[in-house]
């Protein structure tokens, strides 16, 4: 499990790749891909993400609260079927840009 962060200062875009389960044991990690980089465009890929628990949606939460950028800023790429089915249940397609 691990978060791997791509940053492309001349574009300002930030790709953050998850991979495993997404939940509570990657908090310190997920913080740190977007702590002081409030100017940049964000997407989190979840290609490798099988699982979200509750502390994984709070984190997407936190990270849209924190950057202050509008909804549907932050693109959620990639989800495995089972993965956008819980974000959507949650409702997070009002929140961030599902692809």
């Amino acid at each position: 499990m691990t978060v791997e962060t791509k940053v492309d200062t001349s574009s300002k875009k930030i790709t953050i790749a998850i991979e495993g389960a997404f939940g509570f044991n990657l908090v310190q990690e997920f913080r740190q891909s977007y702590s002081d980089r409030k100017e940049y465009k964000f997407t989190i890929d979840l290609r490798k993400v099988d699982y979200i628990d509750s502390a994984g949606l709070g984190m997407l939460l936190n990270m849209q609260n924190y950057l202050g950028q509008p909804d549907g800023s932050v693109l959620i790429t990639n989800t495995l079927p089972q993965v956008k089915k819980i974000l959507l249940i949650s409702r997070f397609d009002k929140k961030f840009q599902i692809d």
